[in-house]
């Protein structure tokens, strides 16, 4: 896995702002391999990964984030799955033809849903309308409304033939004294706001911040690995299989055969008429 592929998170020392880094190409280019999407399908697809993982290091225990974006543009449906241990997978569900590259033109009208879902505990879900020009703006909006905490968003990616890549930044009021909080984000913010896209695509989190915050003592914590895992396998389309019951594993065997695809890594399975009758001789 390449060594940008990682999360850091940081916290200012002297302020009421924490904040995370996410950068990611090797596992972004895994997710993205056995796709046809268009560019601007691709990187809409890019900046949800580095969203995700950002929402994702902002939990508090062991669960699962998805973000989805659903649409009346060409996109219908565009969705990333994170969990605590910054592994994420993807896909989106088209209707129509792209016609344009922007992301109010690839979703139209629609919302953003997040729905966490812990280990332990109940899930929750939160439903916003798509605002603003970007995924960056839409998801600022999610968190004035969910959780009332002053946050800037920061997405970039770069789209290649082959290699890919997407980073982003989160900047967050901490929930203390509010007054003193939102002074030092705004001072922040007027800081990380000159960030350029190159800078947040390529550089090592240390040095983006010293760069961005030389006279600031920030606090960094110990990188964390994100990395794309789909989750499908032989064995659980096998399960799959036999869930249908008896009688459908029958048909497909008359058919010869059955194939499943995976549309998270679009691996497709190959079930020959040998293997369904050995499947079926299970009941």
């Amino acid at each position: 896995m390449s060594q940008s592929d990682q999360l850091v998170r940081f916290l200012f020392r002297e302020k009421d702002v924490r904040g995370e880094i996410v950068q990611v190409a090797a596992s972004l280019d895994l997710m993205l391999q056995n796709h046809q999407y268009a560019q601007p399908v691709k990187k809409l697809l890019a900046e949800l990964v580095a969203a995700t993982s950002l929402l994702t290091a902002t939990l508090k225990f062991e669960g699962q984030i998805a973000v989805q974006i659903q649409g009346d543009g060409p996109v219908k449906f565009a969705a990333v799955n994170g969990n605590n241990k910054q592994q994420f997978r993807g896909v989106v569900r088209m209707q129509s033809e792209v016609t344009g590259d922007s992301f109010l033109e690839l979703i139209g009208q629609g919302f953003l849903l997040v729905t966490i879902t812990p280990d332990q505990g109940e899930r929750y879900q939160g439903v916003i309308p798509v605002t603003g020009n970007s995924l960056s703006e839409t998801l600022e909006a999610y968190f004035n409304q969910s959780e009332q905490l002053p946050t800037r968003i920061y997405l970039h990616t770069d789209i290649g033939e082959v290699h890919n890549k997407a980073a982003g930044l989160l900047l967050q009021v901490l929930p203390v004294d509010q007054d003193k909080a939102k002074h030092d984000f705004a001072e922040l913010e007027q800081l990380t706001d000159t960030i350029t896209a190159e800078e947040l695509l390529t550089l090592p989190p240390e040095d983006m911040l010293y760069r961005l915050f030389h006279q600031e003592v920030v606090e960094l914590f110990p990188a964390q690995k994100v990395e794309f895992v789909c989750g499908c396998s032989r064995d659980k389309c096998e399960a799959a299989i036999i869930s249908l019951g008896q009688a459908a594993i029958e048909e497909h065997i008359a058919e010869g055969k059955l194939d499943i695809s995976c549309e998270y890594c679009n691996t497709t399975y190959h079930f020959d008429s040998n293997a369904l009758i050995q499947l079926a001789r299970k009941f």
